[in-house]
C-alpha cells in the first residue's frame, strides 16, 4: 500500500512539473537569481524557449491587427507579452548586475564562468584576457579588463610601489583581498519543493534541520546551495 502511494506521489509530482509553463519556470529562475548572493547557472534552453514564445506572441498580435480581432482579446495577448518581456529582461538584467559587481572574481573562476551564457562570458572575460586583448585590433575589452584598466589609470598609477595592485592591498597580502566576492554566508528565505528530511547545515554535523515539503525556512545560502542547484529548494 505504501509503495502504491509513493508511486502515486511521484506520478503527481511529475505531472505537476510537466504542467509548469515556461513563464512560470522563468519566474522561478528570476526569483532564485534575485535572492541568491552569487550568480547562478544560466538556463539556456529555457531562455531560448521563452524567446521563441515572445516571437510567436508578437507575430500573433500582428496578425490580430490585420484581421480586426476584438480589442479585448488583443489587450489580453499584449498583457501576456508584456509580462513575459518584463520577466526575461529583469532576469538578464539581474545577472548583468552581478557580473559587473563581481567581474574580476568571476573572471578568475572556471566554475563561475561555466555558469554564464556565451554572451555573458564575452562580456566578463574576452579572449586573450591575459592582457593581450588590448593589443588585438577590433577586439572589444571585457568588463573586468575595462575595470582594471580604469583603476590603473585613475588611481593605482598614482600610488607608491607595493600598493599599486588591482587585486591586493599591498605586497604583504597573501591573497587577492581587494577583489569583491559574494557573501555566501548570507541568510536567505527559501521554500522546499519536496521532503528532504534531515539535512546537515555545517561540516561537522552539529546543525541539522528537518526540511519538510512546502515549508518556509531562513537558512545560510552556503548550506543549501546544492539543494538550490538540484531544484529541491526555491529561494523567495
Amino acid at each position: 500500500m505504501s509503495s502504491w502511494n509513493d508511486d502515486e506521489d511521484l506520478a503527481s509530482a511529475s505531472a505537476a512539473e510537466a504542467a509548469t509553463t515556461d513563464v512560470e519556470l522563468l519566474k522561478r529562475a528570476w526569483r532564485n537569481e534575485k535572492a541568491a548572493p552569487e550568480i547562478l547557472r544560466f538556463d539556456s534552453p529555457l531562455v531560448s524557449r521563452v524567446r521563441e514564445q515572445i516571437q510567436l506572441l508578437e507575430e500573433t498580435l500582428d496578425d490580430f491587427s490585420d484581421s480586426g480581432v476584438d480589442d479585448l482579446v488583443v489587450s489580453l495577448y499584449q498583457m501576456d507579452l508584456d509580462r513575459t518581456l518584463f520577466l526575461l529582461r529583469s532576469y538578464l538584467r539581474l545577472r548583468l548586475q552581478k557580473i559587473e559587481k563581481y567581474a574580476m572574481h568571476i573572471a578568475r573562476s572556471d566554475d563561475l564562468l561555466s555558469r554564464l551564457s556565451q554572451q555573458e562570458r564575452r562580456f566578463t572575460k574576452s579572449p586573450g584576457s591575459d592582457g593581450s586583448a588590448f593589443l588585438v585590433v577590433g577586439l572589444v575589452p571585457s568588463c573586468s579588463e575595462i575595470m582594471e584598466k580604469h583603476l590603473e589609470q585613475s588611481v593605482l598609477s598614482k600610488l607608491p610601489y607595493g600598493y599599486d595592485s588591482v587585486t591586493r592591498q599591498s605586497l604583504s597580502s597573501t591573497e587577492d583581498d581587494m577583489v569583491p566576492e559574494p557573501q555566501l554566508d548570507t541568510f536567505v528565505f527559501c521554500k522546499t519543493k519536496s521532503d528532504v528530511g534531515a539535512f546537515q547545515l555545517d561540516d561537522i554535523g552539529e546543525e541539522v534541520v528537518d526540511l519538510v515539503a512546502d515549508d518556509l525556512y531562513v537558512l545560510r545560502y552556503k548550506s543549501i546551495k546544492g539543494l538550490i542547484e538540484s531544484g529541491r529548494i526555491d529561494l523567495i
